[in-house]
């Protein structure tokens, strides 16, 4: 059975209005992605499961009084553009959405604009982004978990949450980044890809 935008409705509950805002990402992401490669070709046609309720499974468990987040590598924006319009349906909380290429960051532009999202967008390196403290950074294919936290550790504060989407590798990158880096883990099962999982982690630190 093809997972539709019935059933991603029935699976999130989320209103018509912000159900309106995913249709408008879904369908300008196809008409765009005739000349651009934003995702797969594979992928787009399963976009319901594998993008939007993939991204979407992050925003239960965004603690209650986040407002800044930063997203790494939003390629299309996955997940950050899903923390956005979970924003703007919530009325608080801005996203900053980092991806150093320059079409990409021109579709995430036209979304945000578009849908009236709080999120800004940096093709800057991640680099040159200014260090500034989040209360959740998010990424999902961004790169292995040790360096994915690499990257994250200069926008780290004491309260911050990541929410990071990994595949069937998990416990591979688990070993590595615990040489390095000491955190605490919840490793929860993804509710769109069976071999998947949501690492949502707290207290990072250096060893």
């Amino acid at each position: 059975m093809v997972y539709s935008v019935d059933n991603f409705m029935q699976d999130t509950y989320v209103s018509r209005e912000t159900l309106d805002d995913y249709i408008y990402w879904y369908e300008t992401l196809c008409h765009w992605n005739k000349k651009i490669n934003l995702v797969s070709r594979s992928t787009i046609n399963s976009f319901w499961e594998r993008h939007a309720y993939d991204s979407w499974q992050l925003v239960p468990h965004i603690p209650k009084k986040a407002n800044t987040f930063l997203d790494l590598g939003s390629g299309a924006g996955f997940p950050g553009l899903s923390i956005a319009i979970n924003c703007k349906q919530n009325a608080r909380g801005r996203v900053l959405l980092v991806d150093s290429v320059g079409k990409k960051g021109t579709f995430l532009k036209k979304i945000i604009r578009d849908r009236a999202l709080p999120a800004v967008v940096s093709t800057k390196r991640l680099e040159r982004i200014d260090n500034e403290v989040y209360d959740v950074i998010s990424a999902r294919a961004f790169a292995p978990l040790s360096l994915l936290l690499d990257y994250a550790q200069r926008f780290w504060g004491k309260n911050t949450i990541g929410l990071f989407l990994k595949g069937e590798s998990v416990e591979e990158e688990l070993t590595t980044a615990r040489k390095k880096w000491s955190f605490n883990m919840e490793k929860i099962k993804s509710r769109s890809n069976s071999t998947g999982y949501l690492l949502k982690v707290t207290e990072l630190n250096a060893r």
